[in-house]
């Protein structure tokens, strides 16, 4: 609130404000580290759940949330930049298998992996969506691709399914609030535009027509 002063559509301002509660508790739980996955699926939400807000006043809400996290908004985007351009640049889903000898983007998953083994790790609903998002990047949408992904790593692949659900759930429901914004905008721009008619024809209306003078006979 002190970084951005000016109020959020309320349609936006209650998602963002439940995210950002949950966020609060991930980010400090005493397992909490941040990761690039985690990055990927913040950013992804973020920028669906803001579309249709001018890109600069969604970039100063973006670095407001971060910042009030205690984080880095810049660091949030180049690490989601990166993995996005790493995992865009796959021929399939065998180049998000975790090996630390692998790829740069297989190196991360490797650190992940290792992290969730030692019990030095955190789960997030936004790490469940960074995952998806990597195999929606290869081209790989299916079932089967989520769930080998999400154990190589040893996450319980149901916790992801459940929060992969929950997340879809809000986007459709701002998506069914964003048309019935727009449509509702629609019909006051006709209804405008009518009463303007109206207004304009009754002013024409209004105007009086001079009468014609007698003629004067001599």
């Amino acid at each position: 609130m002190e970084a951005f002063r000016k109020p959020i559509p309320a349609m936006y301002n209650t998602v963002i404000q439940e995210l950002l509660v949950s966020q609060h508790f991930v980010r400090y739980n005493i397992n909490y580290q941040y990761d690039e996955v985690l990055a990927l699926g913040f950013v992804s939400v973020f920028e669906q759940i803001l579309d249709g807000i001018e890109e600069s006043e969604k970039s100063s809400i973006f670095t407001a949330y971060v910042d009030a996290l205690g984080e880095d908004a810049q660091k949030y985007k180049a690490d989601a930049a990166a993995l996005e351009q790493w995992a865009g640049s796959l021929e399939g889903t065998d180049g998000l298998t975790p090996d630390s000898n692998g790829s740069d983007l297989q190196k991360v998953l490797a650190r992940l992996a290792e992290r969730v083994s030692e019990g030095k790790f955190h789960y997030s609903k936004f790490f469940a969506i960074g995952l998806f998002r990597l195999l929606e990047l290869t081209g790989a949408k299916e079932p089967a691709a989520l769930e080998k992904l999400v154990k190589s790593i040893n996450v319980k692949p149901e916790l992801v399914n459940k929060d992969l659900m929950f997340y879809k759930g809000v986007l459709s429901k701002l998506t069914a609030a964003k048309e019935l914004m727009r449509d509702f905008m629609e019909r006051e721009k006709k209804k405008q535009a009518e009463r303007e008619a109206a207004k304009g024809a009754k002013q024409a209306g209004d105007v009086s027509v001079p009468e014609s003078q007698p003629t004067v006979q001599a």
